[in-house]
């Protein structure tokens, strides 16, 4: 099942997105066995995110290749696992978070890719910067040795009201444009997960973040 799925989701997005650019696939590998994750990776899946630090780390030596992103909420005192592992954070949501990226970062001699979280959906629950201060906080962290900005990640609130989505993605997208227009490096609008990918891609999208679409059902007991 999960070669089949993952075969048919790169063949559903050789076309790109409604841009027409290139579209990544990130697989959520939450909760999913480093035999799973191989076998995405041996059906010519590319690029691999875990949300916790923890797992992130068991399965490190244990996944073979793919691009290692981390997609989950990070707290400060985690950072310093990640650096020099991960091609890209999707989830820098804070002043605090970032500043002990670039630290961790330059002590180590490399630098950091990293998405600024917007949360999108003005939710409570949910981390990420305001809309309305997305682009000061980019080209702020543009300029700030350790990192290198690209892009942003925000996640949809769940409803059934399309029109409702489709116009919160394109607000995120009018903001990807407007920062790529002054920072060179940006170049992901990482939106959508298995339940409103299609939605998002529509929308202007360029990386995804799937795991039901290629795992199946998560089983949270193991």
């Amino acid at each position: 099942m999960i070669e089949e799925n993952v075969k048919k989701l790169l063949a559903s997005l050789e076309g790109g997105n409604c841009f027409h650019e290139p579209v990544t696939l990130v697989a959520a590998t939450k909760t999913r066995s480093p035999e799973e994750i191989n076998r995405a990776i041996a059906a010519g899946l590319s690029d691999i995110g875990e949300n916790k630090v923890q797992e992130f780390c068991e399965k490190f030596d244990l996944v073979k290749g793919g691009n290692r992103h981390f997609i989950g909420h990070l707290q400060t005192n985690k950072v310093k696992y990640l650096i020099g592992k991960t091609c890209l954070i999707h989830s820098v949501d804070r002043d605090e978070l970032a500043e002990e990226i670039a630290k961790r970062s330059l002590a180590a001699g490399t630098i950091t890719n990293i998405l600024v979280q917007i949360n999108i959906g003005c939710e409570e629950t949910k981390g990420g910067y305001p809309l309305e201060e997305g682009l000061g906080v980019a080209l702020a962290l543009a300029k700030t040795p350790g990192l290198c900005l690209n892009g942003f990640m925000a996640m949809l609130p769940i409803s059934e009201d399309e029109g409702y989505l489709g116009g919160l993605c394109e607000k995120m997208r009018r903001l990807y444009e407007e920062a790529k227009a002054q920072i060179p490096t940006i170049r992901y609008l990482s939106m959508g997960m298995s339940g409103d990918y299609r939605l998002c891609l529509s929308h202007g999208s360029n990386m995804i973040r799937l795991g039901t679409a290629i795992f199946g059902e998560r089983d949270y007991s193991r």
